[in-house]
């Protein structure tokens, strides 16, 4: 039964109601966008009479704020391909609010279709969105995203200009229903592929299952990498309430829609950017949440990346400091059992959070105004199955560990609340797979000398390697390893994983095989020793050999020597610094420019 005393005086959405719902606006004009539509002559006769050939009255140029919509609408993104829809609702709430919106897009990242991964067009999409808000007259933007990587991207993006910003998400898809059995977008794929390399599934009924299990719009409704990213930017303060929850297919992401349109008029007309929102009290929120919720480890790199766009002090050590002690609360897979409906419908972030509150940094910000601990005091859990008490968490220690030592000197991370126990202390034989292609070959060999106490290496995903450090991390497991009922194992690489992946997986090796770190010096047979409690990682193996086995390391040829491929190999950094841009770190605001005729 649920335990929390107070209930809110809050509509189902979360957003406050009553006297404090919005802070008196005062006005921060002239706004950026007058420096387009407010001018005499020719400079302010062009940008006015080619908006008005869309249709636009002369009301809407009479200086009120200009609203970007960004939006990451696609059909190649299917998690994303209601936002469309959604953002009608975003123009509505701008124009009750006295806001001039225009919609605009940007490059999409669809996790299931894009090749080598969406991790390599991340910064890619970030500099789409701030070279575009930065040459338009937009004085403030309502960041439509869904996938995985378009949220991390937008804030990247809209936190490299600083200007009011309010993140919208496109929420989760409806759970999916297979013969009496739930499925859980991405968790449940790993099971399947499971069953049906192992015979206990056709592919007949593999492909009754797929349609069983995406079933509406929205992204994953477990807590992957996009249900995670929208909670966190809810925790953060730059989403309004409930935003990572409300299920994609439910009006009540309409209404949330509309309001954020609303919001951000008012944010724009108190010149609140995302730079005071999002301070160092929102990441260390962020850190926790993540934590509680059992969130992905993906939200390491972004939130890394994001803290360098904006200048913030954050580290990859505060993943773990911050982390520490902090219990998951959310009985969601792929950590638990529920899905993003239950959690939606048993009070959401909120309530998580005001169970950690504690630990949390109450005075940070938010984009309703006020702060966190304004908008969490009084919410109400209505299923203490789906969120847990404190007595009765799901792992005691949810937090991100980040592990060192002489085979990740720069760190590697794991997610307690999805690996096994046994296994976080651990010592065995390395099976080194040279690249994915490789492991792709060999991973089914019969022949293959591996037994359950192996630890399975996987080299060169890395950044720079794959490129793109691809989500790949949770390497399957032998089949003949699953035949004789063998369901985890120790895995090591310098990839990622998906969200919705679980196991006993240390990610994210710094530095990377492919730059010549200690990861690419594995060979096959060198015993590895795993201490999660103490957070080291180390290879057994004396300093004199790996000294001559650095000396006849030869590095890999590079992927790509023209492009995008280039750019990125020859800039991105490594995982402990967010694989962004070198040349990307820090805010650079929106200065004046240059007028085009």
């Amino acid at each position: 039964m649920p335990n929390d005393d107070h209930r809110d005086e809050r509509d189902l959405n979360g957003s406050p109601s009553g006297p404090d719902a919005t802070r008196a606006a005062k006005d921060a004009g002239p706004f950026r966008s007058a420096e387009w539509f407010a001018r005499e002559g020719k400079y302010g006769f062009i940008p006015r009479s080619w908006m008005k050939s869309q249709g636009f009255g002369p009301e809407l140029f009479d200086g009120r704020p200009v609203i970007g919509i960004c939006n990451t609408w696609s059909e190649l993104t299917s998690c994303n391909r209601h936002l469309r829809e959604l953002a009608e609702h975003v123009k509505r709430g701008i124009l009750m609010a006295g806001g001039f919106p225009l919609e605009f897009p940007v490059m999409s990242l669809g996790e299931p279709l894009m090749r080598p991964t969406t991790m390599m067009f991340r910064n890619l999409v970030a500099m789409d969105v701030e070279e575009t808000i930065r040459a338009n007259p937009i004085d403030g933007v309502v960041l439509l995203a869904g996938c995985d990587k378009t949220t991390p991207a937008l804030l990247m993006g809209a936190a490299s200009c600083d200007i009011p910003s309010i993140l919208v998400s496109g929420g989760p898809m409806l759970n999916g229903r297979f013969r009496g059995r739930e499925l859980g977008s991405g968790t449940d794929v790993f099971r399947l592929d499971e069953e049906y390399r192992t015979g206990q599934m056709t592919r007949e009924e593999l492909g009754d299952a797929e349609a069983a299990m995406s079933r509406s719009a929205g992204s994953c409704m477990t807590m992957g990498t996009a249900s995670t990213m929208a909670q966190l930017g809810e925790a953060m303060g730059i989403a309004l309430p409930m935003n990572g929850s409300i299920p994609a297919a439910d009006s009540r992401r309409a209404v949330l829609a509309e309001r954020s349109g609303a919001r951000i008029v008012e944010l724009v007309k108190q010149g609140i950017t995302i730079s005071q929102i999002l301070t160092r009290a929102a990441f260390e929120n962020g850190v926790k949440a993540n934590g509680a919720i059992g969130g992905s480890t993906n939200a390491v790199v972004h939130l890394l990346a994001l803290a360098g766009r904006l200048g913030v002090e954050f580290s990859l050590e505060d993943w773990d400091t911050l982390g520490r002690n902090v219990p998951t609360l959310v009985d969601l897979k792929p950590s638990g059992r529920f899905l993003m409906e239950e959690f939606f419908d048993a009070g959401g972030l909120p309530v998580v959070m005001r169970r950690i509150s504690e630990k949390l940094r109450l005075e940070a910000p938010v984009v309703e105004g006020g702060t966190i601990g304004q908008r969490i005091a009084n919410a109400v859990s209505y299923d203490d199955e789906v969120i847990r008490t404190r007595d009765n968490p799901l792992t005691e220690e949810g937090g991100i560990m980040v592990l060192k030592g002489n085979l990740a000197p720069n760190g590697a991370i794991i997610k307690p609340s999805a690996a096994t126990p046994r296994l976080m202390q651990h010592r065995g034989k390395a099976v080194v797979f040279k690249d994915a292609d490789d492991f792709r070959t060999r991973i089914d060999d019969p022949d293959l000398d591996v037994d359950a106490d192996s630890i399975l290496v996987l080299q060169n995903v890395g950044p720079r390697g794959y490129p793109g450090m691809p989500e790949i991390g949770s390497m399957a497991l032998p089949k003949k390893l699953l035949t004789q009922g063998v369901t985890d194992m120790v895995r090591i690489s310098d990839a990622r994983m998906s969200g919705t992946a679980y196991g006993t997986v240390l990610l994210h090796v710094a530095p990377e095989s492919a730059i010549g770190g200690p990861l690419g010096l594995v060979r096959s047979g060198d015993m590895i020793r795993i201490d999660a409690a103490g957070r080291s990682l180390e290879l057994e193996v004396s300093e004199a050999e790996l000294a001559t086995r650095r000396a006849a390391w030869v590095q890999p040829a590079a992927a790509h020597d023209r492009g995008y491929g280039k750019l990125f190999i020859d800039h991105v950094t490594q995982a402990d610094k967010g694989a962004d841009f070198d040349f990307l770190a820090g805010k650079s605001g929106t200065p004046p420019s240059k007028v085009s005729f």
